[in-house]
């Protein structure tokens, strides 16, 4: 099982973090971000002994959102050793998310 740990900055745990970390970059006003929510637990749920399910406010947080230039919500980002390989834009279902993310993994 993905050990969940405290860190002190978005860089320290994207860097640091034992297995991928899926990034979503939602706003709490977006509906589609809502959709997206139960989707993701869906999600780290079924893949929580290889990815990390991480959320990001782009409204508490812009400066991080512009500089991944996310420029649509939601968007999820897959980091792998700190460093980003995927971005989705848009609401996807589980079953369709899931295997996309194995392939990636």
């Amino acid at each position: 099982m993905a050990v969940k740990k405290k860190f002190s900055s978005f860089q320290e745990l994207i860097e640091n973090s034992q297995v991928p970390v899926l990034v979503d970059f939602y706003a709490t006003w977006c509906g589609p971000c809502q959709m997206m929510s139960p989707i993701l637990e869906q999600v780290g749920g079924h893949l929580r002994d290889r990815l990390q399910v991480v959320k990001i406010d782009t409204d508490k947080y812009p400066a991080l959102a512009s500089h991944y230039q996310i420029q649509a919500l939601p968007t999820l980002v897959l980091f792998k050793n700190g460093q980003p390989v995927e971005k989705i834009e848009g609401v996807v279902q589980a079953n369709q998310l899931v295997p996309y993310l194995e392939s990636l993994l």
